[in-house]
């Protein structure tokens, strides 16, 4: 009874991890464009797989967890895009991490449907233009063209959490940042019912600096404390060897299960973002599940 009841929670850890679309720390990328390194989650206007390298750019000068980030700086020629799937139908929650110095300007928008690669992006605004810092001239103010967003702020020199929902059956989003939430805006008339992606323009006015780091994008509405919880990410996986850990805060233990519910592989790192050796363990998919000080995540991975 107790293996066939593990079991059930193994399978529903799987059916939720399987629920996340992308689940990106950067922590796996080469340092400098990221051109064609990631071209399934990240593109540029252009939209020809990365080949023009006029997309973000992979750096290990600023991070909200791990060592690398990505940048989009003005001036530079870019205008960076998050590929969403172009979705039709369903609800779903996109968190990440931003980072603006002060004196400089953020950007984002969403877009509706993103033609195939190999066809430049002509535009389909699903939002207005979202500012934070517009202009130079607001610190700490986000704005959105087609909506009101004066009831949230950020802070400059600092890295903080954006949490972007979107329901594309109700054709409305709404971002929450530092506990407060604006309320459902409508898809601008210029816009169509598909969650394409996000466009981050970093413009061409010298004012714009903008750090995302910890991409993470599910179906469904998520809590805080969900996102708390997945701010745990792996990498590689596949995994070979060595299986990486990104964390904000101290892992407490590591438990590895087999599909079957035994324990194969326990560890009390102690430490911030662990690497846990995994050499030893047959191929095959495991449950590792990761415990903080924020609770615990279980995420799936392949050997």
């Amino acid at each position: 009874m107790k293996k066939i009841y593990f079991l059930a929670l193994a399978l529903f850890a799987f059916t939720f991890v399987n629920a996340q679309i992308i689940d990106d720390s950067m922590e796996f990328y080469t340092l400098g464009e990221m051109g064609t390194q990631n071209p399934g989650t990240w593109s540029s206007w252009t939209n020809d797989g990365g080949a023009s390298n006029d997309g973000f750019v992979v750096v290990d000068t600023q991070s909200n967890s791990g060592d690398q980030s990505i940048v989009a700086v003005a001036d530079e020629g870019r205008d960076p895009m998050l590929l969403l799937g172009n979705l039709t139908s369903g609800d779903y929650t996109l968190r990440w991490e931003f980072y603006i110095p002060t004196g400089k300007e953020g950007y984002f928008n969403i877009q509706g449907e993103v033609p195939a690669v190999g066809t430049a992006l002509s535009g389909v605004w699903n939002s207005g233009d979202i500012y934070f810092n517009e202009g130079g001239s607001n610190p700490g103010a986000v704005s959105d063209t087609n909506g009101d967003m004066s009831m949230l702020s950020f802070p400059h020199d600092e890295w903080f959490t954006c949490i972007l929902y979107v329901d594309i059956d109700n054709l409305t989003y709404r971002l929450s940042m530092g506990g407060n939430s604006t309320a459902d805006i409508a898809f601008q008339g210029s816009g169509d019912s598909t969650l394409g992606g996000i466009n981050f323009y970093p413009g061409s006015t010298g004012l714009s600096e903008m750090y995302v780091d910890d991409a993470y994008f599910v179906q469904g509405a998520l809590s805080t404390t969900d996102f708390e919880e997945a701010a745990v990410t792996v990498y590689p996986n596949p995994v070979k060897d060595i299986l990486n850990i990104s964390t904000t805060t101290v892992v407490d233990s590591v438990v590895v299960y087999d599909v079957l519910g035994k324990v194969v592989l326990q560890a009390q790192p102690d430490a911030v973002s662990p690497s846990i050796d995994m050499s030893a363990l047959s191929s095959g998919a495991y449950m590792v599940q990761v415990t903080t000080e924020r609770g615990a995540k279980t995420v799936k991975v392949v050997k």
